[in-house]
């Protein structure tokens, strides 16, 4: 299995959870996510792109794209994006559930 597949599968759960939020609840907002995911990203491929030229560590080359940011493999871009649809997806779903004595 390539790294690809791998983070297909993580983005693709999220997107769902993602969607049948914003479908139930209303949020999260796709514009405040796109800007997490942009700022998610660059603080990623900089962070990578330093460990890997530190030798803290690598990727097998069989299992990549083959496409790369600097020294960082694209896919790594995948999970800060996976972590921005399914965070604010999460914490409008369970942040809604609310005892009746805390409600207003």
């Amino acid at each position: 299995m390539t790294y690809l597949y791998l983070a297909l599968v993580f983005v693709g759960a999220a997107a769902v959870v993602a969607l049948v939020t914003r479908r139930r609840t209303g949020g999260p907002s796709f514009a405040a996510i796109g800007w997490t995911v942009l700022v998610l990203a660059v603080m990623t491929a900089v962070a990578d792109n330093l460990m890997i030229a530190a030798g803290l560590f690598g990727f097998a080359d069989e299992h990549l794209m083959g496409l790369f940011v600097g020294r960082a493999p694209v896919e790594d871009v995948s999970y800060p994006l996976a972590g921005a649809l399914l965070l604010p997806a999460l914490w409008h779903l369970l942040g809604r559930r609310r005892r009746p004595e805390d409600r207003p």
